[in-house]
């Protein structure tokens, strides 16, 4: 087994021809993390699809409280507080995402299954700067300094050294360049490309484009470039049109995954 990414979807908030962005980190220990979970129970269609039980899943991080992020949790936490023998998923991130899940939990989930919220479903509430351990994984989160909602980034360090960098799905703040620089690999949005900026008014959304995330990667030297949360209305020439955009201004690896791509963290 190798460190890898298992992109479970890839799209932003409002796409129909993929999945909404999120994705499990595992390590080569088998220690694995899901990153949010798209925007509804498609995220158990998406885990089947890419041979991931539902018993693979200890922790889930979740960045924020967008629709597209946090509604899939949802399902997974259903998941685990439907088990009669404790299943235990631990959810991280802060408290305003941790307060909704628990609300949206114990009004439309089944008497039953809220009364094991705290056995098979455990909260752990980061603040800016925390870390926490997943096997041998270290994960240290950080706030993003969103302007639109409260979202936490993360670097993570695999047993064997190599970080990894996820910056949520807004641009970066030069605040946070120490978790980043020099990582090797990192995590961007990339709305869109910045030659169809007009058709889909990235910087309007608090976005970025593929030639953004591109620039600065450079800046902060990182070695491998990966872009998620795009648009789906190119989507068949996506992976080849987005590459050569970054690949325009990144000398590194640029990777622009379809779902259910894995990508080997070497």
């Amino acid at each position: 087994m190798e460190n890898e990414i298992i992109i479970l979807g890839t799209g932003n908030a409002m796409v129909t021809r993929c999945y909404n962005t999120c994705f499990v980190v595992r390590s080569k220990s088998g220690a694995t993390m899901m990153v949010d979970a798209g925007g509804g129970n498609g995220i158990l269609n998406q885990m089947a699809q890419s041979g991931l039980a539902f018993e693979d899943i200890s922790d889930l991080f979740v960045t924020h409280t967008h629709t597209d992020h946090i509604l899939g949790v949802i399902w997974m936490m259903r998941m685990a507080l439907q088990y009669q023998k404790p299943q235990v998923l631990c959810i991280h991130s802060h408290k305003k995402a941790l307060d909704l899940l628990d609300l949206m939990c114990r009004q439309m989930l089944p008497k039953k299954q809220v009364e094991r919220i705290g056995i098979n479903v455990v909260y752990c509430e980061l603040h800016d700067g925390d870390s926490f351990d997943v096997g041998d994984m270290h994960v240290q989160c950080f706030d993003i300094h969103s302007t639109k909602e409260l979202q936490y980034g993360f670097a993570l360090t695999f047993a064997d050294g190599k970080r990894l960098a996820c910056l949520g799905d807004e641009p970066y703040c030069e605040q946070n360049e120490a978790y980043i620089k020099g990582a090797d690999w990192m995590m961007s949005e990339a709305f869109c490309l910045y030659e169809d900026r007009e058709r889909f008014q990235p910087y309007k959304k608090h976005h970025s484009t593929a030639l953004d995330a591109a620039r600065l990667a450079k800046s902060l030297e990182v070695k491998n470039l990966i872009l998620y949360h795009t648009e789906d209305k190119t989507l068949d020439t996506r992976k080849e049109r987005y590459t050569a955009e970054a690949q325009s201004e990144f000398d590194g690896k640029v990777f622009v995954p379809d779902d259910l791509e894995r990508i080997v963290i070497d």
